[in-house]
């Protein structure tokens, strides 16, 4: 178990901090929905712990299999929020560029473990979460 503290700031401003690192982080409302956007908003945080957890657990396999996985492993992630009501993400897009060659051996376990890392199985099904495998090296 790991517990997060979360204080409501004001002005739609919070600040998590994390119960083992003491590390914080701050989230403000986009600006779409009231906020000014100076920091990541809620929905950017679940974007942004797709990309993290997809590249970790490619990382957590390569190291169990003896294997450096490549420090310049570059993602792009892209969230789309709905346009109707309710307000939800509609889609996580996720683009890696992986710095292995094209015929590494253990490429498709490595894609195969980051499209079930633990957030991605945590998102609802509904929420659409393509994901673009460049190997670039």
């Amino acid at each position: 178990m790991v517990e997060i503290s979360i204080s409501y700031e004001g002005g739609l401003n919070c600040r998590a901090t994390h119960g083992p690192s003491q590390t914080r982080i701050e989230t403000d409302a986009p600006t779409d929905n009231l906020g000014r956007g100076e920091a990541f908003s809620p929905t950017d945080l679940c974007a942004t712990s797709l990309g993290t957890c997809m590249v970790t657990t490619m990382a957590i396999y390569a190291q169990r299999k003896g294997f450096e996985f490549p420090a310049g492993t570059k993602l792009a992630v892209r969230k789309i929020m709905t346009s109707e009501p309710p307000r939800r993400i509609a889609r996580i897009e996720v683009e890696i560029d992986v710095p292995l060659p094209a015929d590494h051996a253990e490429r498709a376990e490595l894609e195969r473990v980051a499209l079930n890392c633990p957030v991605a199985l945590s998102l609802h099904p509904d929420v659409e979460k393509p994901v673009n495998f460049r190997w670039v090296g």
